[in-house]
């Protein structure tokens, strides 16, 4: 039902108003989650799908920073922000569920768990002749990383620890709701279950900084809009000690002035005159490589199409290249010279004289129809 969907909306997957109360979003989402749980529906592909969905979802709307960007601008806002909803994997999505059906257990986990950085998303413009030929660009980004002075933990080094006075050091914070036992990482340490007392000097006591990134992307060849190139382990950094997500690098192609892509293959119009589509003649035309000669033969009309063969695209995937269809576009002259117009007449004559000895297309056509 919901998985077909390439952009969900949070409040229709959870059945909810867009006004829902917190105590409302997490009533639709139990519900929900106990719907599409896998151990219920055994096997089941769409069921899977839509549990992620409605986790990724109450991630969202039960974070009130999260929801107002998403009320605003969409999923895609979210994505912009760096704050784009999703989960590692299942079993994450199962632990996040344990944990706000039945509380999770003490010692269910040492310590806060590591968790995935979230992926990023950059946008790359870049030239038709870099698409054919394939390039090396360089992009600047901003990162989220874990501070390496004080590893993550917010504190400067050497300075001394207390038992967080909200979870007892546990880590974990758990309220009774209803017949359920709600158990969450601790908001005062983080899930450390220790505080410190003087902050780390770098990150401010954050555990966590923004940096500056340059690296390098590689653009094979032959790509085309909206490829997305993954570059692995540039993303978010990880949360106490999880691996970081990756770089998704979206790729626009700027138009060519002559070449309009087609599949793997060019194509090009090219003007020729009266006398060359009547007589035949060699013409050059541009390509990917350089100019090429190509045959024009006498009788060439409008429209006739020429093929160069491997003159187009490389695949991108390494199955060959491409050809260039060439469209010829026979010329009318508006202005001519009076000697130039003293030989049309005289073709206009002779074509005259032809057609009085052979009946015109026009007339074979009126005999057909016996008019």
């Amino acid at each position: 039902m919901y998985s077909n969907k390439t952009e969900p909306d949070y409040y229709e997957l959870l059945g909810l108003r867009r006004d829902a109360s917190a105590p409302e979003i997490k009533r639709a989402y139990r519900k929900k989650a106990l719907e599409f749980h896998p151990d219920r529906n055994p096997g089941n592909k769409v069921a899977e799908e839509n549990f992620k969905l409605v986790a990724e979802a109450h991630e969202v709307l039960s974070d009130p920073t999260k929801r107002e960007i998403y009320n605003r601008y969409g999923r895609q806002g979210l994505r912009g922000r760096g704050a784009q909803p999703g989960f590692g994997d299942l079993g994450d999505i199962f632990g996040s569920v344990f944990e706000e059906f039945f509380g999770g257990g003490g010692n269910r986990h040492s310590g806060p768990r590591p968790t995935r950085g979230r992926d990023y998303r950059q946008d790359m413009t870049i030239s038709f002749e870099e698409a054919a030929f394939g390039t090396q660009k360089e992009i600047d980004f901003k990162r989220v990383v874990r501070c390496e002075p004080c590893q993550e933990t917010g504190c400067q080094p050497g300075s001394p620890s207390e038992v967080c006075s909200t979870c007892g050091g546990r880590g974990q914070v758990a309220r009774s709701q209803g017949f359920f036992t709600l158990t969450t990482t601790c908001p005062h340490c983080n899930g450390m279950g220790e505080t410190f007392r003087d902050p780390c000097l770098e990150c401010k006591g954050r555990g966590r900084k923004v940096v500056e990134k340059t690296i390098t992307v590689s653009v094979p060849a032959g790509v085309d809009n909206g490829v997305r190139i993954r570059v692995a382990r540039q993303g978010e950094d990880g949360e106490h000690g999880g691996p970081p997500g990756d770089l998704y690098v979206f790729l626009t192609v700027e138009p060519h002035e002559f070449f309009v892509r087609d599949g793997d293959d060019l194509r090009i119009e090219i003007p020729i005159s009266f006398s060359q589509a009547a007589l035949g003649d060699q013409v050059e035309v541009p390509t990917l490589q350089g100019m090429r000669k190509i045959t024009i033969e006498p009788g060439t009309q409008t429209g006739a199409e020429l093929r160069i063969r491997k003159a187009g695209m490389p695949n991108p995937r390494g199955f060959g290249v491409g050809d260039l269809m060439v469209s010829l576009r026979v010329s009318t002259p508006t202005k001519l010279d009076p000697r130039a117009e003293e030989l049309l007449r005289e073709l206009a004559e002779i074509e005259g004289r032809e057609l009085t000895e052979h009946k015109s297309f026009f007339d074979r056509v009126r005999d057909s129809l016996h008019l």
